[in-house]
């Protein structure tokens, strides 16, 4: 549901409830009145509207505050992260229905000259009343996912679901995924029948209906390639699609409806998204108008969880297949080697001054190289420290504080585990000697 559905739900509720509920009440219950007088009454519920009106205002001061401070302190990408929140609109759904129901109230108190005040309308008032006061007290507990730490927390917890939900887990040797691979890659050779582009203002692949296109591609005997990657902008003449040797053409409206595009990227689909805003917020702090190592080395602890959820699942999943076995849909997918350079490439580049960082990046490398089974990626994850330490080498950092650099530590400056192995002289330096 769209988020602007979610307070109009709330207000089209407290428009019906005001207009069926009192005439409900006085018609099957007439003796249940209230014995306060209708001036009070009046007043109660005028301060409960207008009070409901002033949490509203806060509402938005808190939305407009949220999306400053995240665009500002931490990356322009979060900030409509936390200004979409769900739990902004349904606040804000709840302090409307309270004031419309709440004024539709007060039309019903002393009604027709009778000097009554309905008993079981006015209990409704005070019980949204009570909610609007405990959606107001959730919100600004909400308030403490601003912190650096939680929202880290949070991006490494969207990352992690999003992996569990888009890869399965590696249950079959190395060897064997490598040949489905290549017997995928071989059923891409037929002859295109029907190529689909984009035309239009430039948009972000959000979601790709997979399952949509494999009955597709079934019924007409064809195979489907989608020429661009979930998070991927499209521009005006992309090339999107391709069918190849179907039977007949295929619905081309129906085919582009099975990509659902955006404006900005999302975490629905895409595992990358988590790990580029967390290496957004690492480089920034990074930035000599920041310079807080300390918070890229806290982006670094859930970069090096994700890489360890993504270890152990199979990246080379681009391709599904029918009932048959035949394949059907081919979508390009990241590989593990493009997930390392996402990783830590800017991290890597903008924090080679920092002895701090590189060591949090020698201990992060450690320990996925530690924590997955495939060899090939292994040999990737030993290559990228192979450049970590030329880096290392080239940095202005001096002969100690290279050497100090090359250590592993977990925690960045504070706890030293082993010192890298050396590598061969580049540029006429000379090899770091080990104490």
């Amino acid at each position: 549901m769209q988020n602007y559905l979610i307070t109009m739900v709330y207000l089209i509720v407290a428009l019906l409830a005001g207009f069926t509920f009192p005439r409900f009440e006085i018609k099957y219950f007439p003796s249940y009145l209230h014995d306060a007088s209708v001036g009070s009454a009046l007043a109660t519920l005028g301060a409960i509207a207008s009070g409901t009106m002033s949490l509203t205002a806060i509402i938005f001061s808190i939305a407009y505050i949220t999306v400053q401070f995240n665009a500002i302190a931490y990356s322009p990408r979060l900030a409509l992260w936390y200004a979409n929140s769900q739990r902004m609109f349904h606040a804000l759904g709840i302090f409307i229905a309270t004031f419309v129901y709440t004024l539709w109230m007060m039309a019903w108190v002393d009604r027709g000259g009778n000097g009554s005040v309905p008993l079981m309308s006015s209990i409704l008032v005070v019980v949204l009343l009570i909610a609007s006061i405990f959606a107001f007290a959730v919100l600004i507990r909400g308030l403490s996912e601003l912190q650096i730490s939680n929202t880290l927390r949070l991006i490494g917890k969207e990352g992690r679901s999003v992996i569990a939900k888009t890869y399965p887990k590696i249950d079959r040797p190395e060897s064997e995924r490598e040949n489905v691979i290549e017997l995928a890659n071989n059923d891409r050779r037929g002859s295109v029948t029907q190529a689909v582009r984009y035309f239009g203002e430039p948009r972000t692949i959000a979601k790709v209906d997979i399952l949509k296109l494999m009955r597709m591609a079934e019924r007409a005997g064809a195979v489907i390639e989608i020429k661009c990657a979930v998070g991927d902008t499209l521009l005006h003449d992309t090339l999107l699609i391709e069918v190849r040797g179907a039977n007949a053409p295929l619905p081309e409206r129906r085919l582009v409806a099975s990509i659902r595009l955006s404006t900005q990227r999302s975490f629905e689909q895409d595992p990358k998204y988590a790990l580029r805003l967390l290496v957004d917020l690492a480089i920034k702090a990074l930035s000599p108008a920041i310079n807080d190592p300390t918070t890229a080395v806290q982006a670094i602890d859930q970069i090096e969880d994700l890489l360890r959820q993504l270890g152990q699942h199979e990246l080379e999943a681009g391709y599904i297949r029918d009932a048959n076995g035949d394949v059907r849909v081919i979508f390009p997918m990241p590989t593990w080697e493009d997930y390392l350079h996402l990783s830590f490439d800017e991290i890597r580049q903008y924090g080679a001054s920092s002895v701090q960082v590189m060591r949090r990046l020698r201990s992060a490398l450690s320990g996925v190289a530690e924590a997955i089974e495939s060899e090939t990626r292994t040999a990737a994850v030993q290559a990228y420290l192979k450049q970590l330490d030329l880096g290392i080498l080239r940095s202005p950092l001096d002969e100690e504080d290279r050497l100090v650099a090359r250590q592993e530590d977990r925690q960045g400056l504070g706890l030293s585990r082993k010192p890298g192995k050396l590598v061969a002289i580049v540029d006429g330096a000379p090899p770091i000697p080990r104490k």
